[in-house]
């Protein structure tokens, strides 16, 4: 019973010297410990990884799901752990009400039989929509969400906890200012070092995972091309289906007829574009060297030699076998064998380590 209340006791003591601290530094009474640059930009630079990644998540979700109502009810199936009762979208919608329309009319009608063949496209476009969802859901946003909910709030954790122990530190400086006779002093100081040890620590912590913010962006990269690369499946699969679709609309023997214009009858046909789904879609690396910078790749992964790269991005190695860059630096590179195809071998003076290729441009 002393025991819990002498601890209550000192629990108090510690908050109230807290906010003391606290207090005094708000109205610059106090001095207080500043954390080191370093570790300063490691932490604006995860709290500014958290509101855009926050943001990117957001209007992807307004993306996959453009009605709020429904988003809200995905939200809460979500939170009370059930499974979201399957619904049609608005394609497989526009789909059914065509091809019921066209047996209506009849199947051996033109209108009728157009009708339904224009309906299962619209399902076909419709099942690749919900695939496409499906995919950037659980490649694009799952990691997005992760990182927030898991990596952040640990960081979150930490950084609070390092505030604390600054306190506790700065609180005990303030003591030892104040401490007059030379026992006082001795318990002030004995407290600074046990004060300034906890620190230390914890602000070692916390550094250690902010560096991991590194790491998250590396992931987040690996993310976002397969989010890209949904993308250019789902538009290809619509491209190719309503080309399919123009090519059987236009072998109908039909008539057009407008207030304007007289009726034409006969084998009309709907003119279809003859590019290929392929040549039309662009590269994934068009932006910063586009395919040429792909295929510079390919062949020197196939050869033996080496090239000049600039970099594209900041990289933190995230061991010792991985080389750190700094944007627009160059730096040679060379292919290992039996290397991932996603990662080079990058040479700076004495300096060797694996690089990622997403950071690289080579020059010619």
């Amino acid at each position: 019973m002393d025991f819990n209340v002498k601890r209550l006791a000192a629990d108090a003591g510690t908050f109230l010297s807290r906010a003391v601290q606290f207090t005094e530094e708000k109205l610059g009474q106090a001095e207080k410990t500043e954390l080191d640059a370093h570790l300063e930009n490691l932490l604006g630079r995860a709290e500014c990884t958290k509101q855009w990644t926050e943001r990117i998540l957001k209007q992807t979700e307004v993306l996959l799901q453009p009605n709020p109502n429904v988003r809200l009810e995905e939200f809460l199936y979500e939170k009370l752990e059930k499974k979201v009762p399957t619904r049609m979208n608005n394609h497989e919608l526009l789909g059914q009400s065509m091809i019921e329309s066209g047996n209506e009319f009849g199947p051996g009608t033109a209108y009728g039989n157009a009708l339904i063949k224009c309906g299962e496209t619209e399902k076909q476009i419709g099942g690749a929509e919900r695939e496409f969802i499906q995919s950037s859901a659980i490649n694009f946003l799952t990691p997005f969400r992760n990182f927030l909910e898991g990596d952040f709030k640990t960081i979150l954790k930490e950084r609070k906890l390092l505030q604390v122990k600054r306190l506790d530190l700065d609180a005990a400086k303030t003591r030892l200012k104040k401490a007059r006779m030379a026992d006082a002093r001795a318990v002030a100081e004995q407290e600074l070092r046990m004060t300034q040890s906890e620190f230390d620590r914890q602000a070692e912590i916390t550094r250690l995972l902010l560096e991991g913010v590194s790491s998250t962006h590396a992931h987040h990269l690996r993310c976002l091309n397969d989010f890209v690369e949904a993308q250019t499946t789902y538009y290809a699969q619509c491209y190719q289906y309503m080309v399919d679709l123009q090519k059987q609309l236009g072998s109908f023997p039909s008539s057009f007829s407008n207030n304007n214009q007289s009726s034409v009858s006969g084998g009309a046909s709907i003119s279809v574009p003859t590019i290929p789904v392929s040549a039309s879609l662009p590269s994934p690396s068009a932006g910063r060297g586009g395919s040429a910078a792909s295929g510079g790749f390919s062949e020197l992964r196939s050869s033996s030699g080496s090239r000049k790269a600039r970099v594209l991005y900041d990289y933190d190695a995230a061991g010792s076998s991985e080389l750190s860059l700094l944007a627009d630096e160059v730096i040679t590179v060379s292919s290992v064998p039996g290397m991932d195809s996603d990662w080079l071998m990058g040479e700076r003076g004495n300096q060797k380590g694996k690089v990622p290729i997403t950071y690289l441009e080579l020059l010619n």
